[in-house]
C-alpha cells in the first residue's frame, strides 16, 4: 500500500510517494496540472491513500476530483484532527504547511519540544511542545520577498536576483549592498528567533525545512547551532504522510 501526498506551495509543487513510512519518490511541478495528475496516476498502480495540501488561493476541485476518483483522497484542512492540539485564534487562517511541517515535527522527534522553521517564500517559525501543544508562531519575508520590496516600494533600487554564494559582510556597489543586508537580515533574524526559543528551552529541537533551507542550513551549522539543528527538506510532505496514518489508526 502506497501513499501519494502532494504539497503545493507558493512557487512549485512536490508530489511524493511513501510507502508506510518510507519516502520513495519526491517530483516537483512549477504548477501540477490534472492532466500532470492523471499521467502520474496512470504510472503509479499501487497508490492507495492521498492527501493534497496547498497555500494557493486557486482551485483545487479538478485535481481533488481526479484523486477522489483514482485514489481513498483525505480532503487535509485545519478541521481535520491531527495530532496537533491547535490553539490558535484563528485556526481557518493557519497555513496548511505550517501544520503539516509541525506533525512532521513529531513524527521524526516525538515527545520533543520542536521548533520548525520553514524558510520559502514566506519565513514561519512555529513551536510546538512535546504534547502537541501549538499556540501560534511567527511569519517573516522570505529571502525573494525581501529582494522584491526593496524594488517595488523604491524609486531607483534595482530588483537583484538572489545569489545564494554571496558572502560579503559589506557591499561595495548597489547590487552587493542590497544582497549584503537582504542575505545578512535574514540569517540574523534567524539566529536571534533560534536564540530566543533556546534561552527558554535548551533541550529544543529546531527543524530547518523549505525552498531555501539548504541556503540557510550552510550559514547556522557553523554557528553554536550545530547540535541543535536538523534540516528536513521533506518535512511537510512527511507530517501529511502522517497525517494519512492518523485517519486510519
Amino acid at each position: 500500500m502506497a501513499n501519494l501526498v502532494i504539497d503545493i506551495g507558493n512557487t512549485h509543487t512536490k508530489v511524493a510517494v511513501f510507502n508506510e513510512y518510507k519516502l520513495v519518490s519526491v517530483d516537483h511541478y512549477e504548477a501540477l496540472t490534472p492532466q500532470d495528475l492523471l499521467t502520474y496516476l496512470n504510472n503509479k498502480n499501487d497508490i492507495t491513500y492521498s492527501i493534497l495540501s496547498s497555500v494557493s488561493s486557486s482551485s483545487l476541485a479538478d485535481l481533488e476530483e481526479i484523486l477522489s476518483e483514482q485514489t481513498i483522497y483525505i480532503r487535509f484542512s485545519t478541521n481535520l484532527a491531527t495530532s496537533i492540539n491547535n490553539q490558535y485564534k484563528s485556526p481557518q487562517t493557519l497555513g496548511l504547511d505550517r501544520l503539516a511541517g509541525m506533525v512532521g515535527a513529531q513524527t521524526l522527534y516525538p515527545g520533543k519540544n520542536c521548533l520548525v522553521i520553514d524558510a520559502g517564500t514566506c519565513i514561519t517559525y512555529d513551536v510546538v511542545n512535546h504534547e502537541g501543544i501549538y499556540n501560534g508562531g511567527s511569519i517573516s519575508l522570505g529571502i525573494h520577498m525581501r529582494l522584491k520590496a526593496l524594488h517595488v516600494f523604491t524609486d531607483k533600487l534595482p530588483l537583484i536576483d538572489f545569489d545564494d554564494s554571496f558572502m560579503f559582510m559589506e557591499g561595495s556597489d548597489t547590487r552587493a549592498s542590497i544582497l549584503s543586508g537582504v542575505i545578512q537580515g535574514a540569517v540574523l533574524e534567524m539566529q536571534g528567533f533560534i536564540t530566543n526559543h533556546i534561552s527558554h528551552d535548551t533541550s529544543l529541537q529546531v527543524i530547518l525545512c523549505g525552498g531555501d533551507a539548504a541556503f540557510f542550513d550552510t550559514r547556522l551549522k557553523n554557528t553554536i547551532f550545530a547540535d541543535t539543528l536538523r534540516t528536513e527538506p521533506n518535512l511537510v510532505l512527511i507530517g501529511l504522510n502522517d497525517i494519512i496514518r492518523q485517519q486510519n489508526d
